[in-house]
């Protein structure tokens, strides 16, 4: 009898490790067809009310060119965001933010955040006091020092929490806002250097994002300060086939418009706001499956284009970064959301890309 006890429990155990083997995904599994996978993302998108499925869409930044953090704990508490950008402040910090808002996600009821840095290799260390010292994006001269530097800046990420980075910059180097940012002095390295980039900081299960596209390097100027124009042909677009094609998971968007282009011209709009750059050109001819993110919506280029929060999620674009209020972007795509059938089915395609990345993460 007890060696029949025994046999049962020892099949139960084994049935339950083999059940929750195959509920265990990495970012590896975000790419791969799975029913499995598939039914638990809508599983979790039926869980959510209309306010937490609008909130998925929404990331305000917190630090010190961002909210205050008791806004934040407002928003959080109201179910009106699903993510924050760390921007500028220490590691220490940092990690002591993500602990309490986990904390009160946890109170509230709300899916998990992603939690987001432009931990560039040229920025991090301005961007995240305390953080381990690498080199310059533009001072890297070999794949080995890519991986280096990748690995370093990953090692940061996970002890703090981060998740989602925003990194690589895959823009050419002639503009001086992002030139230095990425791997363009040599532009025979932005497409090898970028994977390598990519490839190592989602092995360290952090998401990797390609920007700003379709780029913003063959530009003159400051898409911080105005809206910018490519002019005719979309020269660095080549750089973006061979990293999607690599498994990139995220790419961020431009503020920068496209004219005197027969096929991708967005008629004086915002990348980010353009159906034709966003859903014809990156998600339907280039095939991109993964998360696209707006560059922050508080900026130049974009903050004066009226109801582009609306116009950015119509376009394609999965997560609104930094609306320059996120009660009213909110508000705003939820009236949408309400009363337009196309809009809502977008913004529900959408969310389950976000709820399907949050369990590859492995936060639900």
């Amino acid at each position: 009898m007890k060696t029949i006890v025994s046999a049962l429990f020892i099949g139960l155990f084994s049935f339950l490790a083999s059940s929750q083997s195959e509920d265990k995904y990495t970012l590896e599994s975000y790419l791969i067809n799975d029913k499995n996978l598939d039914k638990k993302v809508e599983s979790v998108f039926q869980s959510l009310n209309e306010n937490s499925i609008i909130a998925q869409l929404i990331m305000p930044a917190a630090g010190r060119l961002g909210q205050h953090k008791d806004t934040i704990k407002s928003l959080l508490r109201d179910q009106l965001i699903g993510g924050i950008l760390l921007l500028n402040g220490t590691k220490d910090q940092f990690t002591n933010w993500i602990n309490e808002f986990e904390s009160m996600n946890v109170t509230h009821q709300n899916l998990p955040f992603m939690y987001s840095a432009d931990a560039e290799p040229s920025l991090v260390n301005r961007k995240i006091i305390g953080s381990t010292p690498v080199v310059k994006a533009n001072a890297i001269s070999s794949l080995l020092e890519v991986l280096k530097v990748a690995e370093t800046i990953s090692n940061d990420l996970n002890e703090i929490g981060i998740n989602y980075n925003f990194a690589p910059v895959v823009d050419m180097a002639k503009n001086k806002t992002v030139g230095y940012r990425g791997f363009g002095s040599n532009p025979g390295n932005i497409v090898p250097f970028s994977n390598a980039f990519i490839k190592k900081t989602q092995s360290k299960n952090i998401v990797a994002t390609a920007k700003h596209f379709p780029g913003h390097g063959l530009i003159s100027g400051d898409t911080h300060k105005a809206l910018q124009v490519i002019d005719g042909e979309l020269k660095e677009l080549k750089n973006y086939p061979p990293l999607i094609d690599s498994g990139v998971l995220s790419i961020m968007v431009a503020h920068i418009a496209v004219q005197n282009n027969s096929k991708f011209n967005t008629n004086g709009a915002p990348a980010t706001a353009s159906r034709v750059i966003v859903n014809d050109l990156l998600r339907d001819s280039l095939g991109f499956k993964g998360l696209i993110i707006t560059d922050a919506m508080n900026m130049g280029g974009v903050i004066r284009y009226p109801n582009a929060s609306v116009k950015a999620i119509d376009a394609g674009c999965d997560i609104l970064l930094m609306p320059n209020n996120a009660r009213k972007a909110h508000r705003e795509i939820k009236f949408e959301y309400t009363g337009n059938r196309v809009f809502k089915s977008r913004v529900d395609e959408s969310v389950k890309r976000i709820i399907r990345m949050k369990i590859c993460l492995g936060l639900l």
